[in-house]
């Protein structure tokens, strides 16, 4: 067979989740090459499960594989997610700060680990059920998708026949490129800041351009056993709660809390226990009382009732991470997250990696993503200092 009219083969990482098991029917729909990769990652020696690799997941995800045809396996990938992304969550907590594990797990495992073995397998993709919008550029998968039929080469599908629209500014032959979701409250993008070109080019994301209700609505049409599987919203290895996980594998190292005057009002039982912007669970009489810093060396957890102290009027990032692969010109206008669940905010990024936002914002968090964009266009992003 010629190769320019193979059939493009695409690994995708089903979780048995309804996200994950659409995006493999709908490329399956489409006339490629699936197969589908369940992923078995670590959970704690404490008699908890993983929510994103349990046993009942992997059995949905194998229902689902039988039910659209395709080639079902399974990944040991335990050692490197523990390595990796566990080990990394309790260091960046044991040294004062708050971390974001699903950015280095989609940099080291989603679209790292799982990316090499797929492409020793010859696979020319892999794809996710991630909410992102994605462009890929004019190259032989472009002509492939339009001799099947697609509108893209990013396999960006449609309830309808109409064309996808691509945002303003986009231009078939640019490098590949990742924009906000269709359904802006379900949107990963703020995930996937660290992810750089030599991966892009091998990353499909079908359900970027359906909203959460379609993607249900194509499931109960392709009749898969996943249409109401409910949301997971929390870190995937954490049973119950952060507090109660740390607890497992952190010591305690008590401290004083002390005010913004530097008044002794307390004790802590660990900085690691705390975040920034954090109301509940100090301990303290007479607040409410917000965390608004802490000290390392002196160990003290610094505190206040007055929520202005929680404003700050710019940050520095590290790790700075862009998706074309080289930085812009500085200073650059750009709209930001400092968070997953907040709005963009208007800013200015500089060459020595300071960011001053248009408006203070509230609670800006060490060891937190703070992610750039472009009108819908993530550009990168980089960890709070």
């Amino acid at each position: 067979m010629d190769n320019k009219k193979r059939m493009k083969k695409v690994v995708v990482a089903m979780s048995g989740g309804v996200d994950s098991s659409v995006a493999a029917a709908l490329l399956k729909k489409q006339g490629f090459d699936v197969v589908g990769i369940f992923m078995k990652f670590w959970k704690d020696g404490f008699g908890g499960q993983n929510r994103c690799c349990s046993i009942e997941s992997e059995k949905m995800a194998r229902l689902v594989a039988k039910k659209i045809g395709i080639p079902f396996y399974v990944i040991n990938a335990e050692k490197d997610f523990k390595n990796k992304i566990v080990d990394y969550f309790l260091k960046e907590y044991k040294n004062g700060v708050t971390p974001n594990p699903c950015v280095i797990c989609n940099k080291e495992i989603k679209f790292g680990l799982l990316l090499e073995k797929a492409l020793k397998l010859g696979a020319d993709y892999i794809a996710t059920g991630h909410y992102v919008y994605t462009s890929l550029g004019s190259d032989s998968s472009l002509a492939f998708a339009r001799q099947r039929g697609l509108t893209q080469a990013s396999a960006i599908f449609r309830p309808s026949d109409e064309p996808a629209k691509l945002p303003a500014g986009y231009a078939s032959n640019s490098l590949p490129r990742l924009f906000e979701a269709k359904d802006t409250e379900k949107d990963q993008t703020y995930f996937l800041w660290q992810l750089k070109q030599k991966q892009l080019k091998h990353v499909l994301f079908p359900v970027g351009n359906y909203t959460k209700p379609q993607v249900r609505a194509l499931a109960k049409k392709f009749k898969l056993p996943v249409a109401e599987t409910p949301e997971s919203q929390e870190v995937c290895f954490v049973q119950n709660t952060t507090d109660e996980f740390l607890k497992k594998y952190l010591k305690t190292k008590p401290g004083d809390i002390v005010d913004v005057s530097g008044k002794k009002i307390g004790k802590h039982q660990g900085l690691w226990f705390y975040t920034i912007g954090q109301r509940k669970g100090i301990g303290l009489s007479g607040g409410p009382f917000y965390v608004v810093a802490k000290d390392l060396k002196k160990n003290l957890l610094i505190v206040s009732n007055n929520q202005k102290d929680l404003l700050k009027k710019e940050l520095f990032v590290k790790n700075v991470s862009w998706l074309s692969d080289k930085a812009p010109e500085f200073p650059m206008k750009i709209s930001v997250k400092v968070r997953y669940r907040t709005k963009l905010v208007e800013a200015t990024i500089y060459k020595n990696n300071k960011v001053i936002f248009k408006t203070p914002q509230r609670a800006v968090t060490p060891g937190q993503s703070a992610v750039f964009y472009k009108g819908k266009e993530l550009l990168g992003g980089g960890v709070i200092k």
